[in-house]
Parts: structure tokens; C-alpha cells; sequence
């Protein structure tokens, strides 16, 4: 049987992806204790306001000038899944839609014909750190789905199938499983999961995608069988970001990379001596063109010049809010406001 390794590639920013996924970003920073107005209390001198990627100190501004994150920008024509580990988001957009998420929940935005909206990183701790670390997917949208009603959905962390897996040596396995079942008879004493349904007009809700977004984590020197892809044509990149080393079919993995996998095969991971954490993307190409320009992603040249003129007279519906880096106060509570 030939490798199930197709290619490897080191991590950098952003990681690579293969169609249907255009974009991933792994954000994770340390950032310091917040002041009065939830931005940083530590100097942001010699910081380059508004795009601020330098890491200084373990954490970035992004494109925030007090408060660190994305202020107001357009998308067209793909979804972002964003996957909060720790910290919060602050969530803003143009169809007046508003949300506070993080601790392991999910936002599945659908762009479709066009949204502008923030995405704040508020440091509500005025007395300690306030780590921050996510995920964030592009996803392609089909040609027929790009000027769709623009569509947000939460995944709430309490509602996001779990699979607590032991390894023949009874070694801990954990899968969140946010899009794409898990393959039950691959898992002892499985009982079903409730998937929550991706946006309607998603790639991923096409039985056809076999669409799937899963993370991992392995203990120490755990072994987890990757069952193979349910149909056939699909593509699967498998990122190791997290953890010392992996052994993969006898290949050991000693700096974190990015995989993709012959998704037919049935691939056996071997952890080293500490917790490793994977993050696993897979689905059937769209295999269609592809037009990217910044924050609209078409199918023709000609898509592009017209996203951007329609972004210039109508600004997808304008901007509801008072600034263009709206914060959602000092609770803590998480919420979504349509």
C-alpha cells in the first residue's frame, strides 16, 4: 500500500488548505490584563496600530487600535468557522446581528452575497492574563450559493458531540466533532451523536461534501485509528499543532506540520511523550474556479470587480453600530442577539 502521506508542509500563518477550504489561521496569544476600556493595560508602543501581526510580547493587535481584532470588514462568497478555545469574541455585523462566544464554542457565519462585521478580542480581566486562542476556516461556498442571504449560526460549546476514546492501552482520545459524523463502528461504545447542522446553504450540508471539521486531542503515547473518508474523491488535511512528536504508519513528525492524507486509507497516529492536539479538515473539492480578491472570494474576474462595486455603493447594508469595533461590556456571559 502506497504512504497515506500525499504531502507535508511546516506550520506558518496561515496554514495551508486544499479546495473546498481556502484559509486557516490558528491564533494564539498571551495577551496581558485588560484596562477600563477591555484593550490591553501593557504599553503599545512600537506597535504598528491597526496591523499589528508582530507577536510581541506573545500577542498582536491584528488590526484593533485599543481593543485587539478584525474592525468592520466585508466578506463575500465563502463562510468563516471560527472555533474559540479560550478567550472571547465579540461579535458585530451589518444586518444588526450581534453574539459573545468562546470556551470551546463555534460561529458558522455565511457570507453569501455580502456582510461586514467586527470581530473584537475584549480582555474583560482587569486582574490576571487573557488568553486567547482560536481558529479560524474559510470555507468555500458553490458557485450556485455565493449570493445567498448572509446567514449566522452558534454552536454552543455545551452542544458539540464529544467522543471520549480509549486506545487499546486504555489511553485517552478526545474528538469534538464539529461538522462531518464521526464514523461510529470506529468508536467502542459509541452511542449517536447530535450533529448541529451546518447553515443551510453550506457545502457541508451537501451529503455529497462529506464535509468534516474535527480537533483532537491524544495523551501521552495514545494510538487513534483515522477511519477513512465515508465517500470517495474527498481530500483531508490533518494538522499537528501541538505536542513534542507523532509517529504516522512508522513516519515520525518531530516539528508540527500540516498533512494531507490519502483520505481513502485508514491511517494509525502514535502520539510521543506529550499531549499532542490535531485539528483535522476534510470534503470534496467543489473543483471550481476560484477569484480571490481580499475578503471576496467569486468564480470570475468579473464577480470581483462587481463585489467590489457593490461593497462601494452599498456597503452591505451599512454599518448599525457606533464605531467599527463595537465591545458587548464587561459580563462575561456569552449570548447571540439577531
Amino acid at each position: 500500500m502506497n504512504s497515506p502521506i500525499l504531502n507535508a508542509q511546516a506550520l506558518g500563518l496561515p496554514w495551508p488548505t486544499v479546495d473546498p477550504f481556502l484559509f486557516c489561521v490558528h491564533h494564539d496569544d498571551a495577551y496581558p490584563a485588560g484596562d477600563e476600556h477591555f484593550g490591553p493595560k501593557d504599553s503599545l508602543q512600537g506597535r504598528d496600530l491597526g496591523q499589528d501581526f508582530s507577536r510581541k510580547d506573545g500577542w498582536s493587535m491584528y488590526h484593533g487600535r485599543k481593543v485587539p481584532g478584525f474592525p468592520s470588514h466585508p466578506h463575500r462568497g465563502f463562510e468563516t468557522v471560527t472555533i474559540v478555545r479560550q478567550g472571547l469574541i465579540d461579535h458585530s455585523d451589518s444586518i444588526g446581528a450581534a453574539a459573545r462566544f468562546g470556551a470551546g464554542d463555534v460561529q458558522w457565519l455565511t457570507a453569501g452575497k455580502g456582510i461586514v462585521h467586527s470581530e473584537m478580542f475584549p480582555l474583560l480581566h482587569g486582574d490576571r492574563p487573557n488568553p486567547l486562542e482560536l481558529f479560524q476556516i474559510w470555507l468555500n461556498l458553490p458557485a450556485r450559493n455565493k449570493m445567498v442571504e448572509p446567514h449566522f449560526t452558534m454552536f454552543w460549546n455545551e452542544d458539540i458531540p464529544r467522543l471520549a476514546l480509549k486506545d487499546d492501552a486504555g489511553r485517552a482520545i478526545d474528538i469534538a466533532v464539529i461538522a462531518g459524523a464521526y464514523p461510529q463502528e470506529s468508536a467502542k461504545d459509541a452511542v449517536p451523536m447530535a450533529i448541529p447542522a451546518p447553515p443551510p446553504s453550506s457545502w457541508a450540508s451537501d451529503a455529497r461534501s462529506d464535509l468534516a471539521i474535527w480537533t483532537i486531542k491524544l495523551a501521552p503515547h495514545a494510538q487513534w485509528t483515522l477511519p477513512a473518508a465515508r465517500l470517495s474523491a474527498v481530500r483531508r488535511s490533518l494538522y499537528f499543532f501541538k505536542g513534542k512528536y507523532l509517529q504516522i504508519v512508522g513516519q515520525v513528525l518531530s516539528q508540527h506540520a500540516a498533512l494531507e492524507l490519502d483520505a481513502s486509507q485508514t491511517v494509525i497516529v502514535t502520539n510521543g511523550d506529550d499531549e499532542a492536539e490535531l485539528l483535522l479538515l476534510q470534503g470534496k473539492p467543489l473543483d471550481e474556479p476560484v477569484a480571490q480578491q481580499g475578503p471576496f472570494v467569486m468564480n470570475t474576474a468579473q464577480e470581483i470587480r462587481q463585489a467590489i462595486q457593490d461593497f462601494q455603493s452599498t456597503q452591505f447594508g451599512g454599518w448599525p453600530w457606533p464605531d467599527d469595533a463595537p465591545v458587548h461590556g464587561a459580563d462575561p456571559k456569552r449570548f447571540e442577539r439577531r
